[in-house]
């Protein structure tokens, strides 16, 4: 990827459940790393569940972050600078959220997360839509999700590698950013 190339990255994540301490410092670490590497960030920000620490994190080391949230959602002060788009339906922020990623990431957080990227995937096209998704591995939280793409998804779809990656750290989570973009796995 040239140093000059700024992936637009689609992030999931939650701090709701069980381990919000640790979601919410994994989403920090995630957000200031990849603001720092030049990625642009687009979330949602659906019926008040906004992952403040991933925002934040991102912002506060130069970042730019685009939130699509509900039409009567509010920021609070501690968004400043967030561009916030309102979008009417869920259906339509998860659509806008799609038509502006380049591929997705996902953190460790919970169902309510994980339904909003499979959905997401699937308005931007699913497969053929061209935007892969890298799961964020720590401590094995998709361990679930790694058994299945090895036994079923490498057996059945070809290439599989370009539509799905894992990743253990966050120097390898932008290393396989980095090679998806290479690969030509993207719209960039």
């Amino acid at each position: 990827m040239t140093p000059d190339t700024h992936p637009v990255l689609g992030l999931f994540a939650s701090d709701h459940g069980p381990g919000d301490a640790e979601r919410a410092s994994i989403m920090s670490q995630v957000g200031s790393f990849l603001a720092r590497k030049g990625a642009r960030l687009v979330c949602l920000g659906d019926e008040g569940d906004v992952p403040v620490p991933l925002v934040t994190s991102a912002r506060t080391a130069g970042g730019e972050v685009t939130l699509i949230a509900a039409e009567d959602y509010v920021e609070p002060p501690a968004l400043g600078g967030v561009v916030v788009e309102h979008v009417a339906t869920r259906e339509a922020r998860l659509a806008r959220l799609a038509a502006l990623s380049d591929l997705y990431v996902a953190l460790p957080g919970s169902l309510v997360s994980a339904t909003s990227l499979y959905l997401t995937w699937v308005r931007g096209g699913g497969g053929p839509g061209r935007k892969p998704v890298i799961f964020y591995d720590h401590n094995n939280a998709f361990k679930v999700v790694r058994g299945y793409a090895a036994d079923v998804i490498s057996n059945s779809v070809k290439n599989y590698d370009r539509y799905i990656q894992f990743a253990t750290s966050t120097d390898d989570l932008w290393s396989k950013i980095g090679w998806l973009v290479d690969q030509g796995a993207t719209r960039l």
